[in-house]
């Protein structure tokens, strides 16, 4: 884990977010990644063997039991991509769907800066990586 990890997030949001997600009765926690480089955004594609097989999607994974949702974020990026993160600047918000085990599952998205490096995927889950721009009105408010 990277300790050296800067955060811009309130540690009450995060709390928040945690109350919020017991309470709407959310079963399993994910965080994802957004990652921008040169304006554009990281996305991974699953490999076909894996549940949701070809699906592109941020960098993301379960929160563990008992874990920090930040240290959480770091630690999937690491895994996913062997980037390390920097900085977490900013909460985007979350949607919810059903696990492949039907849980009810709430993914939370937070805008990070990683350290130049090399991707390094991990091959049971992904297959390949894209650099993909976004249209101005997919992600207003974030400054690239």
């Amino acid at each position: 884990m990277n300790h050296n990890m800067q955060s811009n997030i309130d540690p009450t949001i995060i709390q928040q977010l945690l109350t919020d997600a017991e309470k709407d009765g959310v079963q399993k926690l994910v965080v994802g990644a957004v990652i921008c480089k040169n304006h554009k955004f990281l996305l991974l594609e699953r490999v076909p063997s894996d549940s949701m097989g070809g699906l592109v999607e941020l960098p993301s994974g379960t929160v563990d039991t008992g874990e920090d949702l930040l240290t959480a974020l770091a630690r999937e990026v690491q895994e996913e991509t062997g980037l390390l993160v920097t900085s977490v600047l900013e909460y985007l918000g979350s949607f919810d769907y059903r696990s492949s085990s039907d849980k009810r599952t709430r993914q939370f998205n937070f805008l990070v800066e990683v350290k130049e490096g090399e991707i390094k995927l991990s091959p049971t889950e992904h297959q390949a990586y894209y650099f993909v721009e976004l249209s101005g009105a997919a992600f207003t408010g974030i400054q690239a």
